[in-house]
C-alpha cells in the first residue's frame, strides 16, 4: 500500500498492538476533513487503507478531504467493503454464478481453485421459510419441516458450497433473519484482519435492508447480487461520492409512540425532501433517547426512504449493545479505542459535522401511525387509518373488479384455518404479521406486542377468527425473553404462534389463506387487508388476494387482529367486547413505557444471546443428515429444476467483442412510474398456467411440488420465464391486461411476454423496455436484472432510476438510459409499437464518454413518420462502462483472473 499521507501508525489497547490507518494525518493537511460526516470519515479510512496508486489514488483520498458538502456527486471513488452478507434467494444464485464461474474458469484454461470469495462472505438462510401453518403449538416444526423438504436441493448446494470455497460460511434454516443475525452476531464494528490491521467493519449485503446494520455505526448497503459477486472476488465497488443529508434528532418520544412510528415519520420526512443515491446520517441530542434497537429499526428501512445507507454514529450506546448481545469485552475494548483514536466516537454535544442538507425532527411529535394502503413512504396517522381506507376503497375496489384474483396456493400443506363465516366486508384483516427485520430486531416493540396480548387476554378478548395470524421472530433470542416476560403465553393464546424464523410475510411467504375465505373474497370481489409489522407492502407483494397493505408496529398487529378490521376508529369504537360483557378500547390494554422498559430490562439479559448464537453455523439434524457433492467443481445435475448452469459465459471469448449500436430493436413492455422490482423479479408462487408452471410440468414436477420462485433462483429456465409476471404489472403496451402479456409486434398478437421474448430472439430482434419514474425500487433482486437481460433487453429507457437496479442493470450488460427532464413516454408519444435505433453508443463506449452523456434515439412509427430524442446514458462510472464492454460485471472479472 502506498501510504502517501503517512497515515499509518500503532494502536495500542490492552496487552495488544494493532495497526491503523489514522484520520489525524489527513486532518493535518486539510483541516476541514475534521469536519467530515461519520459515514464519509469511514470512507476515507478504507481509500487510506487500500490506497494502491491504481484502483485508489492519493488524489481520491485528497478528494474526500476536500468534500464539497453542496457539489453535485463526481468524483468517482473505489470502495473496499470488509465483508460482504447474504441472504439465501439472493444468495444461492450468486454461489451459482461462482460455481459456474469455476466451469468456465477450467473451460478456457485457468484454475479453477482461484474462484473464492476473497472477502469473508456470510449467508443466512432466511427467506425460504413459509407460513403454511399458523396459530398452532406445532406451526414452526411442522413449517420447518416443510421448508426443508421443499428446499433440500437448494441447501445441499449451499452446503456444497461452503466445503468448496474459502471464506464463505452458511448460517443454516430456522435460525433468524439475515438483518438480525448481522445484528446480533456477526458484526464486527471494528474488524481486524490477519495482519493485526484494525479498521471499521463495513460490508455490502444482497437485500436492500442491509442498512439496518448502520444502526451500530457499521457501514453497509444494499446492492444487487452481481454487484456482491464482484466485491466477494475483490473487486472494488465504483461509487460517486455521495452527498450526506444530516437528521438531526432532538426531544423525546411521548406516551404510546414506538420506534415504529418514528421510523414511518422518518421515511415519510425523507421521501419528500428526496435523499435517492444520498448517504443519511443521524446526529443530535435525541440519539441519547434512542436505544440501540430503535437506531437499527431507522437504518433498516433506508431503501423505503431512497437513501444509500442511514447510518447512527459509534457511542456509549453501541458498546452497551455489543455487552448485552455477548461480543467478547476484547473486542468491546478496541470498537472504543479505536473510534475515540479516529475522532469518531460521539458523545452529547459534539461538534456538528459539516453537510449537503440537514433536516430535523421532535421526537415528541411522534404519534402512532400506520403506512399503506401500498407504499411504506404513504404514513396515515392512526386515527385517520379508518378514513383513508375507505378514501382509497372506491380505486381498490375498481383494481379488484378488473381482475380475476387467485385463489390458494395450491402447492402448500392444508393450514388449520377458520370456516367462511360471512362476516368477510371490505376491509376486513385477514392477514395480521408480526414479521420482518425491522421491527423483530427491536425488544421494545416486541415486548409491547407481548404486554398488550397479555392485556387483551386478561381483558377476555379475542382474535377474530377470519384473521391468519403469525410470529416469525427475527432470531430464537426473541422467544427467549418472550418467555423470560411470560408473555409468549398470551401471545399464543391470540394464535400468534411462532411460525418460523425467518421473512415471513413481508417477502410474500404469507402462505395461503383458507379456501373459504378465498372463495369469499373471490366471490364478493371484496377488497380486504393485512397489517403486517414489516417495510414493504407493495401491491401484489403480501399476498395475491389482499389488496390493501398496511404496516404497523407489532402492538397494533395485534390490535388489528382482535379488531379484524382496518377500518376502525380505535379512539371511538371498541376493539371487543370484554369476559364481563363490557366494551374494551384499545387504550385500555395499550402497555406504558414504563411497563415496556420494565419488561426489557429485566427480561433481555445476555445469556440469551450466549446461548443462542453459541454454536451457530452448525445447524439442526436435518441440516447436518444432508448428503453433500464433493469437489472443487459443482457436479450438475441436467434434471434438476432447482439448480442449473446459467448461460452467462457461454461462448465468452478472452476479449469481449465490440459494442455496437442498437438496431431496429422493439419494445417488450410499456411501463409506467414507480415499477418495483417485486413487479420485474418473479417471486411468489408459481401458477401452473404461467410459462414457469408450464416449464415445470413438462420437466415432470407436480404442482404440489412447485414450491416458489424465490426457493427456485438457482434455475434460470424457471426464472426468467418468471420476469415481468407479476399478477399486478400493467404493460400498456396490451392494455386492459395485468400480469406478464404483451403484443408481439409487428402482428400485434397478444401473448406472454415470455413467449414473445422467445420469438423476437429466434428472429434476431433486440428489445428495450420503456417506464417512467423510480423503475426498479424496492428490492435489491438481482434477477430483476438477470431476467431482463435472459429475455434479450439491450436497453431500458425510463425517467429515473433506483440505485441498485440501474447498477444491476449495467452489471448485466443492460444499458440503461434516461429520458431527459420534462421527457417521457408520453410527452413524446411513444406508444411501443415503433421501431427503436440507440445511436453514438459504440462511438460514445469507445472514448469512455467523453463527448458526453447522451445519446440519438429514432422511433420508427408503423406509418413511416419518426421521433427523434435524446437520451441520458445511466452508465455512472468508468469502471461500469469497463462492466458494460465486457457484457457484465462477472465476465469481466473472469477475463481479469484468466489474464492474471
Amino acid at each position: 500500500m502506498a501510504n502517501s499521507f503517512g497515515a499509518k501508525t500503532t494502536l495500542t489497547v490492552g496487552d495488544r498492538q494493532y495497526t491503523m490507518y489514522s484520520l489525524s494525518a489527513v486532518e493535518k493537511q486539510f483541516p476541514q476533513a475534521a469536519k467530515l460526516p461519520f459515514s464519509l470519515k469511514i470512507l476515507l479510512e478504507n481509500l487510506l487503507r487500500t490506497e494502491n496508486g491504481l484502483s485508489v489514488r492519493a488524489a481520491d483520498i485528497e478528494a474526500i478531504a476536500k468534500w464539497d458538502p453542496k457539489a453535485e456527486p463526481d468524483q468517482e471513488i473505489a470502495f473496499t467493503p470488509s465483508r460482504v452478507l447474504m441472504q439465501d434467494f439472493t444468495g444461492v444464485p450468486a454461489v451459482v454464478d461462482l460455481a459456474a464461474m469455476r466451469d468456465a474458469m477450467q473451460r478456457m484454461g485457468g484454475d479453477p481453485t482461484k474462484i473464492n470469495p476473497l472477502q469473508p462472505a456470510e449467508l443466512v438462510i432466511d427467506h425460504s421459510v413459509q407460513v403454511d401453518e399458523f396459530g398452532t403449538p406445532s406451526a414452526f416444526e411442522n413449517n420447518a419441516s416443510l421448508e426443508f423438504s421443499r428446499n433440500q436441493e437448494r441447501y445441499q448446494f449451499l452446503r456444497w458450497g461452503q466445503k468448496a470455497f474459502r471464506n464463505f460460511k452458511v448460517v443454516p434454516p430456522d435460525t433468524g433473519i439475515v438483518h438480525q443475525v448481522n445484528l446480533e452476531y456477526l458484526a464486527r464494528v471494528v474488524f481486524v484482519d490477519e495482519q493485526s490491521t484494525a479498521y471499521p467493519d463495513t460490508l455490502v449485503g444482497t437485500d436492500s435492508h442491509t442498512t439496518m446494520i448502520n444502526g451500530l455505526g457499521v457501514l453497509g448497503w444494499g446492492v444487487g447480487g452481481i454487484e456482491a459477486e464482484a466485491a466477494m472476488l475483490g473487486q472494488p465497488v465504483s461509487m460517486l461520492l455521495p452527498q450526506v443529508v444530516g437528521f438531526k434528532l432532538f426531544g423525546k418520544l411521548k406516551e404510546g409512540a414506538t420506534a415504529t412510528d418514528l421510523v414511518l415519520t422518518v421515511t415519510q420526512m425523507l421521501r419528500k425532501k428526496g435523499v435517492v443515491g444520498k448517504f443519511v446520517e443521524f446526529y443530535g441530542d435525541g440519539l441519547a433517547e434512542l436505544p440501540l434497537a430503535d437506531r437499527a429499526t431507522i437504518a433498516n428501512m433506508a431503501p423505503e426512504y431512497g437513501a444509500t445507507c442511514g447510518i447512527f454514529p459509534v457511542d456509549a450506546e453501541t458498546l452497551r449493545y455489543l455487552r448485552t448481545t455477548n461480543r467478547p469485552e476484547s473486542l468491546i475494548a478496541l470498537v472504543e479505542a479505536y473510534y475515540k483514536a479516529q475522532g469518531m466516537f460521539f458523545a452529547p454535544g459534539a461538534a456538528e459535522a459539516s453537510y449537503s442538507d440537514t433536516l430535523e425532527l421532535d421526537l415528541s411529535t411522534v404519534v402512532p401511525s400506520l403506512a399503506g394502503p401500498s407504499r411504506p413512504q404513504d404514513r396515515v396517522r392512526l386515527d385517520d387509518v379508518a378514513k383513508s381506507f375507505v378514501d382509497a376503497l372506491p380505486n381498490l375496489m375498481a383494481k379488484s373488479k378488473s381482475t380475476a384474483l387467485p385463489v390458494t396456493d395450491p402447492n402448500a400443506a392444508n393450514p388449520p384455518a377458520p370456516q367462511s363465516t360471512g362476516d368477510l366486508k371490505n376491509g376486513s384483516v385477514v392477514i395480521a404479521a408480526i414479521t420482518s427485520c425491522t421491527n423483530t430486531s427491536n425488544p421494545y416493540v416486541m415486548m409491547a406486542a407481548g404486554l398488550l396480548a397479555r392485556n387483551a387476554v386478561a381483558k377476555g378478548l379475542n382474535v377474530k377468527p377470519w384473521v391468519k395470524t403469525s410470529l416469525a421472530p427475527g432470531s430464537k433470542v426473541v422467544t427467549e425473553y418472550l418467555k423470560a416476560a411470560g408473555v409468549l403465553g398470551d401471545l399464543e393464546t391470540l394464535k400468534f404462534h411462532v411460525v418460523g424464523y425467518g421473512c415471513t410475510t413481508c417477502i410474500g411467504n404469507s402462505g395461503p389463506l383458507s379456501a373459504s375465505i378465498s372463495k369469499e373474497i373471490e366471490a364478493g370481489k371484496l377488497v380486504v387487508a393485512s397489517v403486517l409489522s414489516g417495510n414493504r407492502n407493495f401491491e401484489g407483494r403480501v399476498h395475491p388476494e389482499v389488496r390493501a397493505n398496511y404496516l404497523a408496529s407489532p402492538p397494533l398487529v395485534v390490535a388489528y387482529a382482535l379488531a379484524g378490521k382496518i377500518d376502525i376508529d380505535f379512539n371511538q369504537e371498541p376493539i371487543g367486547t370484554g369476559k364481563d360483557g363490557s366494551p374494551v378500547y384499545l387504550k385500555d390494554i395499550w402497555p406504558t413505557f414504563a411497563d415496556i422498559s420494565n419488561a426489557v430490562d429485566t427480561s433481555v439479559v445476555r445469556s440469551q444471546y450466549e446461548s443462542i448464537y453459541e454454536d451457530v453455523f452448525k445447524g439442526d439434524s436435518a441440516w447436518q443428515s444432508l448428503v453433500v457433492p464433493e469437489g472443487n467443481l459443482y457436479a450438475w445435475d441436467d434434471d434438476s429444476t432447482y439448480v442449473k448452469n446459467p448461460p452467462y459465459f457461454d461462448g465468452m471469448t478472452l476479449e469481449p467483442a465490440p459494442v455496437t449500436d442498437i438496431t431496429s430493436a422493439r419494445a417488450l413492455a410499456v411501463l409506467g412510474d414507480s415499477i418495483t422490482t417485486d413487479h420485474i423479479s418473479p417471486a411468489g408462487n408459481i401458477k401452473a398456467s404461467a410459462p414457469a408452471g408450464q416449464y415445470l410440468l413438462a420437466k415432470g414436477v407436480s404442482k404440489e411440488d412447485f414450491n416458489s420462485y424465490g426457493a427456485r433462483r438457482g434455475n434460470h429456465e424457471v426464472m426468467m420465464r418468471g420476469t415481468f409476471a407479476n399478477v399486478r404489472l400493467k404493460n400498456l403496451l396490451a392494455p386492459g391486461t395485468e400480469g406478464g402479456v404483451t403484443r408481439h409486434l409487428p402482428d400485434g398478437t397478444e401473448m406472454s411476454i415470455y413467449d414473445a421474448s422467445m420469438k423476437y430472439q429466434a428472429d434476431h430482434v433486440p428489445l428495450i423496455i420503456l417506464a417512467g419514474k423510480e423503475y426498479g425500487s424496492g428490492s435489491s433482486r438481482d434477477w430483476a436484472a438477470k431476467g431482463t437481460r435472459l429475455l434479450g433487453v439491450r436497453a431500458v429507457i425510463a425517467e429515473s432510476y433506483e440505485r441498485i437496479h440501474r447498477s444491476n442493470l449495467v452489471g448485466m450488460g443492460v444499458l440503461p438510459l434516461q429520458y431527459k427532464p420534462g421527457q417521457s413516454t408520453s410527452t413524446l408519444n411513444l406508444t411501443g409499437t415503433e421501431v427503436f435505433t440507440i445511436e453514438g453508443l459504440a462511438a460514445g463506449i469507445a472514448n469512455g464518454f467523453a463527448d458526453g452523456r447522451e445519446l440519438a434515439i429514432k422511433a420508427k412509427k408503423e406509418d413511416g413518420t419518426e421521433v427523434v430524442f435524446h437520451a441520458i446514458v445511466r452508465i455512472d462510472t468508468p469502471q461500469e462502462v469497463l462492466y458494460y464492454q465486457h457484457g457484465g460485471i462477472l465476465p469481466y472479472v473472469l477475463r481479469q483472473l484468466l489474464k492474471s
